[in-house]
């Protein structure tokens, strides 16, 4: 987000062609746009910190950080919050937690299998057509 402050107090203070300042604005709202997602997260991430603090606050539970180890920014919040609660030194205990890439693709990428099914419904002039084109007792 700070990249994308920069880029435009560098435009305002420039004097460029316009096809660079094109080009650095369209960098500067997309460094913007980063930065405004990352923090519209901010209130989930403080929540799942509230959640760890308390689980661990009177004594650690690894499988607590068990969700939290599959992703890079679940591992940085998991340091914090060992770091918070004085125990940093026991995050080597959560490093058995995290699951391999292929292990994880394989548990959340499985091929589904879709089944259709089709219900004709034979009107009764075409049931009386169809009858007396198969012979009684040729059943296929």
């Amino acid at each position: 987000m700070g990249g994308g402050i920069a880029l435009i107090i560098f435009l305002l203070y420039n004097q460029l062609s316009i096809w660079l300042i094109g080009l650095m604005a369209a960098a500067g709202l997309l460094c913007l746009k980063g930065g405004i997602t990352i923090l519209s997260s901010w209130p989930d991430k403080k929540r799942k910190y509230q959640i760890l603090i308390e689980r661990n606050a009177v004594n650690f539970r690894p499988d607590t950080f068990t969700e939290f180890m599959q992703a890079p920014c679940g591992r940085l919040l998991s340091r914090i919050v060992l770091k918070d609660l004085g125990i940093s030194h026991r995050y080597s205990e959560l490093r058995h937690l995290r699951k391999p890439f292929t292990a994880w693709l394989y548990e959340n990428c499985r091929p589904r299998h879709t089944v259709i099914t089709y219900h004709r419904t034979i009107s009764d002039a075409q049931r009386s057509n169809n009858d007396a084109a198969d012979p009684p007792g040729d059943n296929k």
